[in-house]
């Protein structure tokens, strides 16, 4: 005999209700009285038909997690840290599809009996079409990393521009006057941000700035690599440079390596993001921690909750910013 929801809120005696929302791990019930809940229904062997409460629901159960794009822009690092961010909130029930928006050449398959919900991981203005499509389809949306100015989508984001100025900042701080910069992805807004916050600090701090130290990158290793050897092939390369993101402040290391110079004692490096090998790099890297697993799995959490009816698109999370944090590791050193 099969069992159902309802023979475990019998025995749990709790609503039905009660016993979907622990079953789907939602943060809006008891811990305590999820985790009687869940014991029982691993006791009767409970297996929930996703395909037969599907039907029911109307849900696909089916979560979409969108990029603007997998392969321009996006390094791996930080492709890696959303999935965490979203795969440690959402249940075994629900799927996971996972895409960039320059895949498509329409959207005609993006539609409310596909998708439950969307995260998007927007790192461009151009995403603004997927934006307006989603919303006339009537799925949830909630959008990541880039501000969006529509007050109708919640908006999960981090202040780049804070975070770039606080590194540029510590630079000069540790007597640093020659600083260049390494940008991300042209179009990006992250780009810009960031740019942004660097050349905001040079101003405040009356510290000049080279157009030969303004280097354009596409925050993959490759570029932060090619970069740095350009700046050290300048007449007077620069004592500090910036990198638009950890991966290409790596590959700036080991072009510095491969010219017979070390990081901080030639040229010390700031990075963005703060990925996993940041501090495993030699020297550990300093960096600009932006805590995207935080931002995904807060995004996923928020969405699940409109999914289930447990929470409307509140005011709380039209607009929440994420706090960058200064990583002050070991490649940057002070100069007389």
């Amino acid at each position: 005999m099969t069992v159902t929801i309802k023979d475990i809120a019998k025995l749990a005696n709790v609503s039905h209700t009660t016993v979907s929302r622990a079953l789907n791990n939602s943060p809006f019930i008891k811990e305590k009285t999820k985790q009687k809940i869940l014991s029982i229904a691993k006791q009767l062997n409970y297996s929930p038909n996703v395909h037969a409460r599907g039907l029911v629901s109307q849900k696909s159960f089916t979560i979409g997690l969108f990029f603007t794009s997998l392969t321009e822009g996006t390094s791996s690092s930080f492709f890696a840290d959303a999935l965490k961010g979203v795969n440690s909130v959402i249940t075994e029930h629900y799927h996971m599809f996972v895409r960039g928006i320059d895949d498509f050449h329409d959207y005609s398959t993006i539609h409310k009996q596909r998708y439950d919900g969307i995260l998007l991981m927007s790192q461009s203005e151009h995403d603004e079409a997927f934006i307006h499509h989603v919303k006339r389809q009537g799925i949830p949306l909630l959008v990541l990393n880039r501000r969006v100015e529509s007050d109708d989508v919640m908006n999960i984001l981090a202040d780049d521009r804070q975070g770039a100025y606080q590194a540029t900042q510590f630079f000069i701080q540790q007597g640093h006057k020659q600083i260049a910069i390494i940008e991300g992805k042209e179009g990006f807004k992250s780009t810009q941000e960031r740019k942004a916050g660097f050349l905001q600090a040079l101003i405040d701090h009356n510290v000049p700035m080279k157009k030969e130290y303004m280097l354009k990158g596409d925050y993959h290793m490759k570029s932060g690599y090619e970069s740095m050897e350009a700046l050290l092939a300048l007449k007077e390369p620069p004592t500090a440079l910036f990198c638009s993101n950890d991966d290409m402040a790596i590959g700036a290391m080991n072009a510095l390596y491969a010219k017979g110079k070390k990081c901080p004692k030639d040229v010390s490096i700031i990075g963005f993001d703060d990925i996993v090998f940041s501090s495993y790099t030699t020297p550990a890297l300093t960096t600009v921690k932006k805590p995207i697993e935080k931002m995904c799995a807060l995004g996923a959490k928020a969405i699940l909750s409109v999914i289930n009816g447990e929470e409307q698109e509140a005011d709380h999370m039209k607009k929440v910013y994420v706090h960058t944090e200064l990583v002050i590791r070991d490649s940057v050193k002070e100069v007389p």
